[in-house]
């Protein structure tokens, strides 16, 4: 009896809270130090081992009804009446699409046709990260494998990274320590989410899981298995070379930041935070409203395979709406053009020959940027114009199939002072295979050739992440890449020097300094194109049909900046004097100086 009792106060207490909270629709914040501490002491820990059970996961399509657009046409919404349903953000994201990913099953294709024999074992490990829940279910089953086979008729590996993909990975210790597809899930029929005391009876009568608050599913750690992918390297007969490679290793850039500090996690910019109150789940008038909520549109930076797919759902069995990915696309431009990058650029000086400017880029992203698979590169793209239009130098064009042009193959180092329009600063990593030559094999790279891409603030090399996460090539001994005046490393910042050849002209020109972004380049296909499987064919029909204009990430420009060659030393300030300034009757003098 006194059991019941207990349970009643409590389930009492529970609804007296969720009703207040919805009659007043206030803010409730995350949660006090006092919450937390008091919680803790009364929650208990699920084991992680897999139950006995025939299956782990639901599929998203079991958390739609709740958490998406009901069948009444009720959905979550913010203070503004805008609809922030969790599953129409999710589902157009890069997570949502993960499982169908054409470029996906075309690379993991690529690297089978290369090294057939260890076919199995690439399957399994890239359907890890791609398809998690099928690909655990699996294992949990006993089964060795999981293949692109096993993918083709599986709702739950089909679903990507679906929302228990992330939801039911447990709190254990190892979460942060764990990587390369290596998630430390708890099976028994849990979903952790961010909010203390959730209502825990729908959720437990309609999909048969018990809702519970964890602090670190708001963590960076939640997204460490999947972020940093660390490979065993082989030959180019396929032995393994008893080495490994960091084919991406986005989790360990964060570490190496002022990000973990501040806090600043990865959900604080890839699912962007709500302050207003929010009511999170459909139909239950009695519902806690929540603040702050973080929003499920999972933005990246791959607006490219977003807009890939878009075109080509029927063939990919996607059914989602195309404004759902519009939605995405337009979170996914927010964060390539105001929280990457910030642009700009000053004349230091002309003399009778050449004019000199610097470029300054800095990194706003808590990662290298760009950062995550290897294909990505951002190139600069610097162009000096006459008054008539004419073009006086000009760096990083491209043309209509996302070719840079004067790109020398099979990589340009990294560049500090650039004076040719044959030079291009691209920020890449640039894989090399055991000769010590370029790669897009995957499984063949062996060495980093090239890893020049821009760091996060508070990056040093002293760092205990810094093994895993080094810069290499030319940018490793450039005075001002990620340094100071002083040589003080974390700047987060890159200067490139222009040393424009006047060619003898006078006269004003513009100065436009660009940075562009690609996540799909065409060099990176050029090796996976050789081959004539199913999936690299179709998706090579694809991509010749996409769009393949790079982003614009951010610019700066000079305009009508006085060019003349007959002033021997363009510090003008000290070769002329201009007074009185300012002047009172309209009338100024100049003279020289010595």
């Amino acid at each position: 009896m006194r059991k019941r009792v207990i349970v009643s106060i409590v389930a009492v207490f529970v609804v007296g809270m969720a009703m207040l909270s919805s009659s007043k629709k206030e803010k409730q914040p995350f949660h006090t130090k006092e919450e937390l501490e008091k919680f803790t002491r009364f929650s208990s820990y699920h084991s992680l081992p897999p139950i006995d059970s025939a299956e782990y996961f639901l599929t998203p399509y079991n958390c739609r009804g709740c958490h998406g657009f009901d069948t009444l046409g009720q959905a979550n919404i913010d203070a503004n009446g805008m609809d922030i349903n969790l599953y129409d953000d999710w589902e157009t994201s890069m997570m949502g699409l993960a499982g169908v990913d054409p470029l996906w099953r075309a690379k993991v294709s690529h690297e089978v046709s290369v090294n057939p024999g260890h076919s199995a074992q690439l399957q399994n490990l890239c359907t890890s990260c791609h398809a998690p829940m099928g690909h655990y279910t699996s294992k949990y089953k006993g089964h060795p494998y999981y293949t692109l086979d096993s993918l083709a008729t599986d709702s739950l590996g089909l679903a990507g990274v679906g929302c228990m993909s992330c939801h039911s990975i447990g709190n254990d210790t190892t979460l942060g320590q764990l990587f390369t597809g290596q998630i430390p899930y708890d099976t028994n029929d849990v979903a952790y989410g961010p909010f203390i005391l959730p209502m825990q009876g729908p959720m437990q009568l309609y999909v048969g899981l018990t809702p519970l608050y964890s602090d670190h599913i708001s963590e960076s750690k939640t997204c460490s298995p999947c972020h940093t992918l660390i490979s065993n390297a082989v030959d180019l007969s396929g032995n393994p070379t008893g080495t490994t490679f960091v084919e991406q290793a986005t989790y360990h850039e964060w570490l190496n930041s002022v990000y973990p500090a501040q806090p600043t996690t990865c959900q604080t910019c890839h699912m962007p935070e709500l302050e207003d109150a929010i009511q999170i789940a459909n139909g239950y008038t009695a519902l806690p409203y929540r603040s702050p909520f973080n929003t499920h549109v999972f933005a990246g930076a791959n607006s490219f395979m977003v807009n890939l797919i878009k075109n080509n759902k029927a063939a990919l069995g996607v059914t989602a709406s195309d404004a759902n990915f519009d939605s995405t696309l337009v979170s996914i431009n927010k964060l390539l053009t105001e929280q990457t990058l910030n642009v700009s650029v000053t004349n230091t000086n002309i003399t009778n020959d050449t004019a000199y400017f610097q470029m300054t880029l800095t990194n706003k992203a808590g990662h290298k940027f760009p950062s995550g698979y290897p294909a990505r590169r951002a190139f600069v793209q610097f162009v000096v114009t006459k008054t008539n239009g004419d073009t006086l130098f000009a760096t990083g064009l491209f043309d209509a199939s996302g070719n840079i042009r004067n790109y020398t193959q099979p990589y340009q180092q990294h560049y500090n002072v650039i004076t040719d329009t044959t030079q291009v600063q691209a920020y890449e990593l640039v894989m090399g295979d055991v000769n010590g030559d370029k790669t897009t094999v995957l499984e063949r790279a062996n060495i980093t050739l090239k890893d020049n891409r821009l760091l996060p603030a508070g990056f040093t090399t002293t760092h205990y992440t810094y093994d895993t996460v080094k810069v290499v090539g030319h940018a490793f001994t450039d005075s001002n890449f990620n340094k100071d005046a002083a040589g003080v490393e974390g700047t987060g910042k890159d200067i490139i020097n222009f040393n424009v050849a006047t060619l003898g002209y006078n006269g004003t020109v513009n100065v436009t300094a660009a940075v562009y972004y690609q996540s799909v380049p065409p060099s990176w296909l050029t090796e996976m194109a050789a081959f004539n499987t199913q999936p690299i064919t179709d998706f090579m029909a694809m991509y010749n049909a996409a769009d393949k204009t790079p982003v614009l990430i951010a610019k700066d420009t000079l305009q009508n900046l006085l060019i003349n060659t007959s002033i021997q030393n363009a510090n003008v300030a000290a070769l002329i004097g201009i007074y009185p300034n300012p002047t009172s009757k309209g009338i100024i003098k100049i003279t020289t100086r010595a």
